[in-house]
C-alpha cells in the first residue's frame, strides 16, 4: 500500500499524549495515527449499518405494504 506525508499541528499537550500512547502500545506515532483513524472509519461504517437497520425495522410495514412479500430475486416490479 502507497502511503501519503501529512502534515499536522497540535498542541503540546495533545502531541504528548499521543507520543504517549504511541509508546505504551510500542508503536511510532505514525502507526498510532493511522491507527486511530482507521477505528473512526470502522465507528462510521458501523453507525450507517446500524441506521440503515433502524430505517428497515421502522418502515418494513411500508415496504411489506407497497412491493408485497416478494421473493428476493424476483424481479418483479409495479
Amino acid at each position: 500500500m502507497s502511503k501519503r506525508q501529512l502534515n499536522v499541528r497540535v498542541d503540546v499537550a495533545t502531541a504528548e499524549v499521543a507520543r504517549a500512547r504511541a509508546e505504551q502500545e510500542g508503536i511510532s506515532m505514525n502507526q498510532y495515527i493511522e491507527k486511530l483513524v482507521q477505528q473512526d472509519m470502522g465507528e462510521t461504517g458501523r453507525a450507517f449499518v446500524d441506521a440503515a437497520a433502524q430505517f428497515m425495522k421502522e418502515y418494513e410495514s411500508v415496504f411489506l405494504a407497497e412491493f408485497g412479500g416478494e421473493r428476493e430475486g424476483a424481479g418483479t416490479r409495479r
